[in-house]
């Protein structure tokens, strides 16, 4: 009967122990697939971020093609309003000698 006893004391703590290795091992799958994703998380973050690095060089690229442009139309229009300007000037100027021209005759 002790013997007995004995062998279903150790079965008991031996069906315990690998209840433990059980769990043990539960959990690290669990932590491993957690490990993985995110791994994948990562991994498409990364990604992301390249692309979206990749897209802000071109937006840039072309916000200094825009500004470029910009500038070029400011300087034309500039020069289109002063020579518009000038031959308004010049009308205007020869506006009164042709009323004084038309007056006297």
């Amino acid at each position: 009967m002790v013997a007995s006893l004995m062998l279903d004391n150790a079965l008991a703590r031996l069906d315990a122990a690998l209840g433990q290795l059980e769990a043990a091992a539960r959990r690290r799958i669990e932590a491993e697939r957690g490990r993985a994703n995110l791994e994948t998380e990562l991994a498409l973050m990364q990604d992301d971020r390249a692309r979206l690095a990749a897209e802000l060089d071109g937006t840039v690229a072309r916000l200094g093609h825009v500004e470029t442009a910009a500038n070029d139309v400011d300087q034309r229009l500039t020069r289109a309003m002063n020579v518009i300007g000038a031959v308004i000037e010049r009308v205007q100027a020869q506006q009164p000698a042709e009323v004084e021209t038309e007056e006297t005759e």
